[in-house]
């Protein structure tokens, strides 16, 4: 009986160190997933300091300048609606330096902000990369475009927020004053922290969509729940426009509400895929 025990105690422990093991080769393996992750941004931000007078005179400067795209559009839709309030002809805006480093610190953190960005598709793919063995066939199929299309909207994202809301807030708080004693000089981190924050915040905000099918796959949301909670969306979605948004004007929350609502019906219809794909597969297998 004794013996029985001991060859029981043997086998779990056994057991136990295999999957130790297991786990430890799965740390491993992400931690050479995210080494080559981090390679790559270190590559895509040496590239951006080395061309960083074209990144930062016509890239980061650009929504400080009247001649900016977004400017130059809106004063042709001025010109059609025979308007004058929506050209821009001058943007209040003088920076600054206060700091010894600053300037080759602001250009290290900008280059590295370049490198990032590039870098995230990449990154998207040394996760799938990492997250694929685990999943079945059925599941790979399904999530086959993961990489695809969340790096399609982070982009779009990142252009809407670069082309959109940063010259619109840009603009705005250049131009804000509460006493005409008061002379608005902005420091250079401080202006390169806006850009950027509303830039990336736009391009993480428009992963909803891939946030609604995973949260679909794993059975926490349904087209059915979505549509019900519409309502409180809406409110969800302005008090996200408005923390994007640092100006208080109702146009330009309403311009970052807009593809966020519809970001949020792009997510009901992606539920509805999803749980139409669920059904599918429970009758295939014999369980619906």
């Amino acid at each position: 009986m004794s013996d029985n025990k001991l060859i029981k105690a043997i086998k779990e422990k056994g057991q136990t160190m295999e999957a130790e093991m297991s786990f430890f080769d799965h740390l491993e393996e992400l931690r050479w997933h995210l080494i080559r992750s981090a390679i790559a941004i270190v590559i895509f931000t040496i590239g951006a300091f080395y061309f960083y007078d074209f990144i930062f005179d016509t890239i980061i400067l650009g929504p400080s300048r009247p001649n900016f795209w977004t400017y130059r559009m809106l004063c042709k839709l001025g010109d059609l609606l025979h308007s004058d309030g929506f050209c821009i002809n001058k943007i209040n805006i003088q920076l600054i330096n206060t700091e010894m480093a600053g300037q080759f610190t602001l250009q290290v953190n900008s280059a590295l902000l370049i490198g990032i960005t590039l870098g995230f598709p990449y990154l998207l793919w040394e996760v799938w990369r990492f997250v694929r063995p685990a999943l079945h066939e059925k599941e790979r199929k399904a999530a086959s475009g993961f990489v695809f299309y969340a790096s399609g909207l982070f982009i779009i994202g990142i252009l809407f927020g670069y082309y959109v809301i940063t010259p619109e807030s840009v603009n705005f708080l250049s131009s804000y004053t509460i006493s005409p004693q008061i002379q608005n000089l902005f420091d250079m981190d401080s202006y390169l922290s806006s850009v950027a924050t509303l830039t990336l915040a736009t391009g993480i905000v428009f992963q909803l969509p891939i946030l609604v099918y995973i949260l679909s796959s794993l059975g926490i949301l349904t087209p059915k729940y979505m549509k019900a909670g519409r309502r409180y969306a809406v409110v969800v979605i302005l008090i996200v426009s408005a923390i994007i948004t640092p100006t208080p004007d109702m146009l330009t929350m309403t311009i970052v509400s807009i593809p966020l609502f519809i970001l949020y019906e792009v997510g009901i219809v992606v539920a509805g895929v999803v749980e139409k794909r669920k059904l599918k597969r429970a009758q295939e297998d014999g369980l619906a």
